[in-house]
């Protein structure tokens, strides 16, 4: 798969400590597309001397529309697989050619599997997906999806999901989905749901609407 052809859509918010690494790390395998959600540190300066595409918001709109415009500029741009990943180092880059080879041998769907989950609220999410569709981790942030995946739903989210409206769509259509362990990296930043209670609520409030 042509380099080119691969969008990686990364959302950010205030991610200056790290999002220079990540991209550039990142752009072995695919063309960076950064989501600078509103940003008041040097983020997006930082993504752009890496080398990524940077969108940016001029309000904060939160993690599922920074996904949503990365999602349309990737289609822009005629990418043909896309992969989203964090800016905050936890998903290491060169799991990124896993997914692609993933999507490159027919998969419509490739979502990664972390080693542990820090809240109940994900514990319960899991359950609830697995049990339904075999899905182990559908709040990882590392996800893979062809354009014609994105396509057929016609958008990513629609209703705050935390990033898993299209993957559950896939499920529903009985796409083939593939699944990949990985052990995540140490956070540096503060975790992007928030303090626990308000994680927690965000989480059961988009299981209520996803299941």
């Amino acid at each position: 798969m042509d380099r080119s052809k691969v969008g990686l859509v990364i959302p950010a918010y205030n991610e200056s400590a790290t999002i220079y690494d990540v991209v550039k790390a990142a752009s072995e395998y695919g063309r960076p597309i950064v989501v600078n959600d509103c940003s008041t540190d040097d983020t997006a300066k930082l993504a752009e001397q890496a080398g990524a595409v940077v969108v940016t918001h001029q309000s904060n709109l939160g993690y599922d529309a920074a996904l949503n415009s990365g999602f349309v500029k990737a289609a822009e741009l005629d990418c043909e697989f896309i992969i989203t990943l964090d800016a905050d180092g936890q998903h290491n880059p060169n799991l990124i050619q896993k997914f692609i080879d993933k999507l490159d041998q027919g998969a419509d769907v490739v979502l990664g599997v972390r080693n542990s989950k820090p809240r109940v609220s994900e514990h319960l999410f899991a359950l609830t997906t697995l049990i339904r569709f075999g899905i182990k981790d559908p709040l990882c942030g590392m996800k893979g999806y062809t354009i014609e995946t994105y396509n057929k739903l016609g958008h990513f989210d629609n209703y705050r999901s935390i990033g898993t409206e299209l993957m559950l769509f896939g499920a529903r259509e009985k796409l083939e989905i593939v699944q990949i362990p990985f052990k995540v990296g140490e956070r540096l930043d503060a975790p992007r749901f928030g303090n626990i209670v308000k994680a927690n609520l965000k989480i059961l409030r988009a299981m209520s609407l996803s299941i």
